[in-house]
C-alpha cells in the first residue's frame, strides 16, 4: 500500500463499513486526506504505511464511537420526551394518546400504533387509543382476534416481533390484505399485564435493536402511567360519591346541574329538578338510633334508583335530602316520574335490626328551568322552597315551586 490513491481507497472501504453517517464520513475523509499529505515527508515507506493504518483505525473506531454516542443521545432524548409526555396528565385517554404518538415517532416507516387495555381476570381486551401515519386517531385498525398477536401478548406477557406479516402463520387468513412487519409489546406492572401496544410498519424486515429498546422503555412507562391514571380516576370518582348511600354527593350534583342547565339553554329543551326528603326520618333516628337511620336512608336511595330512567340523575343533597335531575322533562312528564316514585315508596318495607319493618314516605319540591330559575343555585333554591312548603303544610306531596323563588342569581347566557 504505497500509493495515495490506494490509501484513500482503503480508507473509503473501512469507513463505509463502519456505518458512519454520510456527513460525518465526508468530514473524516477530508481530515484523513490532510493527515496522509503530512506523511508524504516520511521517507521510510514501511513507517509511512504503518502510520497510515493506525490513522485509519483510530478515525474509523472514533467514528463508530461517535455514531454510538449519537444513537445513545437520541435514545436519552426520546426517553426524556416519553417521561415528560406521560407524566403531564393523569387523564387516562390523554395518556393513551400520548403513548401512541410517541410510538409513531420512535419507529422508522411506522404505519400505525394501537393500545388495547387488558383485564386479565376476564381475559378481555378493550380498545384504548390508536394513531396512524395519516394522523387519524382512535380508529382501531382491527378487532383483536382470539388467537391473534394482541391476545397472545396479553396472555403470555411477552413481546412478539413479526418481521413479515405476509409470511407468518398468525396472519395466514389475511396474507393478501396485510403486509409489512409488526411488534406487540405487553404493558406490564410487575407481572400483571394492563394492556398491549402494537406497532406496525409498512416495510418487511426486523426492527432495529434501538427501536425495540425504545419501544420497550415506552411500554414500561406507559404501563405505570395507565395505572396512575386509573388510580386518579378512582380517587376523583370517590370524591364525588356519598359513602353512605353510594349516590353522587353534593359536589357532583352541583357540577352535573351546571352542565345540564348549559345543555338545556343551548338546546332549548326543558329541565326539571326535584328536591325530596324522608318524612319522619328524625323520629327514626331518635327511636332506633343513627345506625338504623343509615340503613333506611341507604335502602331508600338504592331502591329509588331502580325506578328511574337511564337519563335521570339522583344525588344525596345532605342529611336525608336527595335531589333528582330530570333532563328533557316537562312538568307534566315530571308528574309521571313522581307518581312512580310515590307508588314505589308505598310498597317499600324496610327490615331493621330489631326484626321489625318500617315504611317511609317522601315529600318533594319541583322546579323547572327556566320557568322558576335560570341558574343551578337558583333551581336548587326554588325546589327547596317548594319542599319546605310541602313539609310544613302537605307532607307526602310534591309541590311545584313558586315563580321568582329561585331567580336571585344573574341569568346564565352560555
Amino acid at each position: 500500500m504505497t500509493g495515495k490513491s490506494e490509501l484513500l481507497r482503503t480508507i473509503h472501504e473501512r469507513i463505509d463499513k463502519s456505518g458512519i453517517p454520510p456527513t460525518e464520513r465526508d468530514c473524516l475523509l477530508e481530515l484523513l486526506n490532510l493527515l496522509i499529505l503530512t506523511t508524504q515527508d516520511i521517507p521510510d515507506e514501511l513507517e509511512k504505511e504503518q502510520l497510515t493504518k493506525r490513522l485509519i483505525e483510530a478515525i474509523a473506531d472514533n467514528g463508530q464511537l461517535l455514531t454510538t454516542i449519537r444513537h445513545q443521545a437520541s435514545e436519552l432524548d426520546a426517553l426524556r420526551r416519553i417521561t415528560l409526555n406521560l407524566t403531564s396528565s393523569l387523564e387516562l385517554q390523554e395518556v393513551l394518546i400520548a403513548v401512541v404518538a410517541e410510538a409513531m415517532r420512535l419507529v422508522h416507516n411506522a404505519n400505525d400504533a394501537h393500545i388495547f387495555l387488558y383485564n386479565s381476570q376476564e381475559d378481555k381486551l378493550t380498545f384504548g387509543a390508536a394513531l396512524d401515519v395519516n394522523g387519524q386517531r382512535d380508529v382501531p385498525y382491527a378487532v383483536p382476534r382470539p388467537d391473534g398477536i394482541t391476545h397472545k401478548v396479553a396472555r403470555s406477557g411477552k413481546s412478539i416481533v413479526i418481521n413479515n406479516i405476509a409470511a407468518h402463520p398468525l396472519y395466514a387468513e389475511y396474507q393478501k390484505d396485510w403486509a409489512g412487519s409488526i411488534i406487540g409489546l405487553p404493558l406490564l406492572v410487575g407481572s400483571r399485564v394492563v394492556g398491549v401496544m402494537n406497532m406496525a410498519r409498512t416495510t418487511v424486515g426486523p426492527f432495529s435493536q434501538s427501536e425495540i429498546r425504545l419501544l420497550s422503555l415506552l411500554a414500561d412507562q406507559a404501563a405505570i402511567a395507565i395505572v396512575n391514571a386509573r388510580l386518579h380516576r378512582a380517587v376523583a370518582l370517590q370524591a364525588r360519591i356519598d359513602v353512605l348511600t353510594g349516590l353522587p354527593n353534593r359536589r357532583a350534583l352541583d357540577e352535573r346541574l351546571e352542565e345540564e342547565i348549559i345543555h338545556a339553554h343551548k338546546t332549548k329543551r326543558p329541565l326539571t329538578v326535584i328536591m325530596m326528603d324522608l318524612d319522619g326520618f328524625k323520629s327514626i333516628n331518635d327511636t332506633y338510633g343513627h345506625d338504623t337511620g343509615d340503613i333506611i336512608l341507604r335502602t331508600v336511595a338504592q331502591s329509588l334508583l331502580q325506578t328511574l330512567r337511564a337519563t335521570d340523575y339522583l344525588a344525596r343533597y345532605g342529611g336525608d335530602e336527595m335531589t333528582l335531575i330530570l333532563p328533557n322533562t316537562t312538568l307534566s312528564q315530571c308528574q309521571v316520574v313522581v307518581d312512580k316514585i310515590l307508588e314505589h315508596m308505598q310498597s317499600l318495607s324496610i327490615p331493621i335490626p330489631d326484626g321489625k319493618k318500617v315504611s317511609m314516605a317522601l315529600s318533594g319540591g319541583i322546579a323547572q328551568y327556566p320557568k322558576h330559575a335560570s341558574t343551578a343555585p337558583g333551581m336548587l333554591r326554588a325546589a327547596d322552597e317548594a319542599l319546605y312548603r310541602a313539609k310544613r303544610h302537605q307532607r307526602g306531596a310534591f309541590l311545584i315551586a313558586r315563580m321568582g323563588t329561585g331567580d336571585l342569581d344573574a341569568p346564565k347566557t352560555s
